[in-house]
């Protein structure tokens, strides 16, 4: 049987592959397992809980409250809040636990559950499937007093704002900056941080009304934002994705800064405040070759993951590194979050342009794009990629075709039913001319 944990906790389609059931069932096997491995010490259990704006979250997050509280589980909800605030909420209120409700950047028919632990980490692998083989086993209900009670605490929210403008080097000031907000848990957050750390701020699709999240908007959709940061002759733009834990930036001519080129500015900004510990930054294997040979010549050490944030941390945290992330616009500032927080990657982004005095282009220039060529091939079998011999062979003959100036990389998708087929290549035409030639590839052997 398949694993229910993907690489960002458990996500599906809401009612079908994520119904209330399984939500609660969830909750319950979590909240046994963190108090078996003894995060429950000297007070009944306590659990903040979060959600994005999507109309499923509303009777997922009743399904999740109502499984941690039949457990014994004190439960606050926060309300529609960004997944990183309730990583920093569950460690900044000393919860046993935190729970969000999100399907980050899919579609809003799609919803997921994240868990965190106590402090604000993510599970890692062994803990998650601690929970799934708890699933539905026979347990002692607690009754009377014994059982959980649920708050409601819509102000936490600000003492997240404040700790994200707190960590600041520098003030905004001067700064005029457009918000896409993609209609989710960022609508509120960021704009209101980015005004009170100093910035000028225009916002678009800050209005969620559970429906139109993600929908052609966002930091999957950049057009919006590309076209008002010039319209209104704004020094840069921010793309949130729905949970708003990644950003993605458009510079003032409109273009579009990824998650490499951020990372980029951030690790030369920590390096030159003496805050890059190791000198060195983590990324993943999707990682734009041109980060890397950046970074080499900056003298910046890079040690890399597989693709997702959480192998991204554990690499940080096994050797205490304060810089991490990857191409999609996740970006993790460990002296500041327990993971990848996109307002508060952009408001230190903004603060080095304040601090310089230089636009974002210039400070993205420090790396030059090799062009790359991302194509999702759906509707396939994606636990096939590493087994099957064709299109393996089709790998090296394109590995070979390249050979140092580029390089091939397939991944199954961890939580949709895709394989990622990229390429990079001297010239933009050869890669999509290889990418093209490995997507029939995949199709031919792999289709469903």
């Amino acid at each position: 049987m398949a694993r229910l944990f993907g690489t960002d906790g458990v996500r599906g389609l809401a009612n079908r592959d994520l119904t209330a059931e399984l939500a609660l069932d969830l909750s319950v096997a979590a909240a046994h397992v963190l108090g078996d491995a003894g995060a429950f010490v000297g007070h009944r259990p306590r659990a903040v809980v979060g959600r994005d704006p999507r109309l499923s979250g509303e009777f997922l997050e009743a399904a999740v409250v109502a499984g941690l509280a039949s457990a014994g589980v004190d439960v606050v909800r926060a309300g529609v809040v960004p997944t990183p605030a309730i990583a920093f909420l569950t460690a900044h209120t000393g919860a046993d636990l935190g729970v969000m409700l999100s399907a980050s950047h899919n579609a809003m028919p799609d919803n997921g559950i994240k868990f965190f632990a106590r402090g604000g980490s993510k599970l890692d692998d062994a803990v998650e499937d601690a929970i799934e083989a708890r699933l539905n086993e026979p347990w002692q209900r607690p009754t009377g007093a014994d059982v959980g009670r649920i708050t409601d605490d819509p102000s936490l929210v600000e003492h997240y704002i404040t700790h994200l403008v707190g960590t600041l080097p520098h003030a905004l000031d001067g700064l005029r900056v457009v918000v896409d907000g993609a209609n989710g848990a960022a609508s509120r957050v960021a704009p209101e941080a980015y005004r009170r750390a100093g910035a000028e701020v225009i916002e678009i699709h800050t209005a969620p009304d559970g429906v139109n999240i993600n929908d052609n908007c966002g930091s999957t959709h950049m057009d919006d934002l590309c076209h008002a940061v010039v319209e209104s002759q704004a020094d840069l733009g921010i793309a949130h994705d729905g949970d708003a834990d990644r950003c993605l930036a458009v510079d003032a001519a409109g273009r579009v800064i990824d998650g490499d080129q951020i990372m980029a500015v951030l690790a030369l900004a920590m390096r030159d405040r003496g805050s890059l510990r190791a000198n060195t930054v983590v990324a993943t294997v999707m990682s734009n070759l041109g980060f890397k040979i950046a970074m080499r010549e900056a003298g910046i050490n890079l040690v890399e993951t597989a693709v997702g944030d959480r192998y991204v941390l554990e690499a940080m945290r096994a050797s205490a590194y304060a810089l991490g992330g990857e191409q999609s616009g996740h970006v993790i500032m460990l002296d500041h979050a327990t993971t990848g927080d996109g307002t508060l990657t952009a408001l230190h982004l903004m603060s080095r342009m304040a601090e310089t005095g230089r636009p974002l282009a210039d400070l993205a220039a420090v790396m030059q794009q090799l062009p790359q060529v991302l194509v999702n091939v759906r509707n396939v079998d994606k636990s096939r990629v590493s087994t099957c011999e064709p299109l393996n062979a089709a790998i090296t003959r394109a590995a070979s075709r390249l050979g140092d100036t580029g390089r091939v990389l397939l991944r199954p998708s961890g939580t949709e039913p895709l394989v990622r087929v990229m390429v990079e290549a001297p010239t933009e035409e050869l890669a999509r001319e290889v990418a093209d030639d490995l997507v029939a590839v995949v199709e031919a052997e792999l289709s469903l």
